[in-house]
């Protein structure tokens, strides 16, 4: 088997060896966190009914319209989240920082989620 990105292919495998400890429950959800070129999108996902309870990007219109920094924009996003978790009824995740090293952009939105109430 030849492997065609070798970056990719070794997110993945610490993907995996993170998500075989962390698991989400409907009173502590996994909150996992994507991160493309452009864009930051975060879930609070279910395990036990394998259901999105509450989403959020950087593609939201009140945050894509800005003129920001890529790490300002994962800052908003963290906060959003934070309050739509709140809104829903959650205060503690389990952070799923999916394969991806905690800094930088992820560690921006693990901070503000933080700020906004979210206990991980």
């Amino acid at each position: 088997m030849a492997i065609k990105n070798k970056k990719e292919y070794s997110r993945k495998r610490v993907k995996m060896r993170i998500r075989k400890v962390i698991n989400g429950s409907a009173e502590r959800p996994r909150m996992t966190v994507f991160r493309s070129s452009k864009e930051i999108y975060v879930q609070l996902i279910d395990d036990a009914s394998g259901k999105t309870i509450v989403a959020a990007s950087s593609r939201a219109k009140d945050i894509a319209e800005q003129k920001l920094t890529k790490i300002e924009k994962a800052k908003l996003v963290g906060k959003f989240i934070a309050n739509q978790a709140k809104e829903a009824g959650i205060e503690t995740v389990v952070f799923d920082r999916n394969g991806y090293k905690y800094h930088g952009r992820i560690k921006s939105l693990a901070e503000a989620a933080r700020e906004g109430g979210l206990k991980f």
